[in-house]
């Protein structure tokens, strides 16, 4: 299928928008979750910005409001990526993965940040939880560093094509930056016996616009391929020089 023809194909069209709707999701989930929770407060009983404003982590909204929003966006975001297809079977068993560590995210609660006594129940499926989280972004950062930076056999490396391979492969060191960070904070919290620190929530977000970023440049909606505007002509065949006689 020459690019031309794909480009109007419906069914790719449909898988491109898929890609951006996914990157919307992951680059907005954090702004929706905190200014949601801030505005069901204002609008709620209480009438007062809720304590504190900004949740310590984006998986802290499970025990807001936002819980419905925050689950229904990760599930959207793993159905789509458990479905997605790439050039082999490597691409696949990716995606599976993926799709499978975001659900565990989203059906495994971490621990409830305003909870005095946590129950074994409660602590089991925390760091069940964390676990996933870093397996996604992981598997996330794969994606960007490796399986996005590849093409087709047939397609020519344009020069939107390396750029674009230059924004999967700096929003997969993002990633990566970012699960080190979430990793050091959380290990130095539990050995010093504390909370975590809320910086936990900017790396998160960071690391969730790295990935909406790659998907919304992977779904060709950042730096697409310009189109061909002069299709390749064809030579005459009286034209077309003879295979029996040297080129002049």
């Amino acid at each position: 299928m020459s690019p031309r023809t794909a480009s109007r194909n419906p069914a790719v069209l449909s898988y491109y928008s898929m890609r951006r709707a996914v990157g919307l999701i992951a680059l907005t989930l954090p702004l929706a979750l905190a200014s949601g929770s801030i505005l069901s407060s204002l609008l709620g009983p209480g009438h007062a910005l809720p304590h504190p404003l900004l949740e310590r982590s984006i998986s802290d909204y499970y025990y807001t409001s936002m819980h419905d929003y925050l689950v229904g966006s990760l599930c959207a975001i793993a159905a789509f990526l458990a479905c997605s297809r790439g050039y082999d079977v490597q691409d696949e068993i990716t995606g599976y993965l993926a799709g499978l560590f975001t659900f565990g995210v989203a059906f495994f609660p971490s621990f409830n940040p305003r909870g005095t006594h946590l129950t074994p129940l409660d602590i089991r499926d925390g760091y069940i939880h964390t676990l996933f989280a870093a397996l996604m972004f992981l598997v996330l950062a794969y994606f960007c560093i490796f399986l996005f930076r590849r093409s087709a056999p047939d397609h020519l490396l344009t020069r939107r094509k390396r750029h674009r391979n230059r924004i999967y492969g700096l929003c997969g060191l993002v990633m990566v930056l970012c699960i080190a960070l979430v990793v050091i904070l959380t290990l130095g919290a539990a050995l010093e016996r504390r909370r975590p620190s809320p910086a936990l929530f900017w790396c998160e977000t960071l690391a969730l616009a790295a990935f909406g970023v790659a998907w919304l440049t992977k779904g060709k909606g950042i730096l697409r391929d310009l189109p061909q505007t002069h299709p390749p002509v064809r030579v005459p065949e009286h034209l077309q020089p003879s295979r029996t006689q040297p080129l002049p």
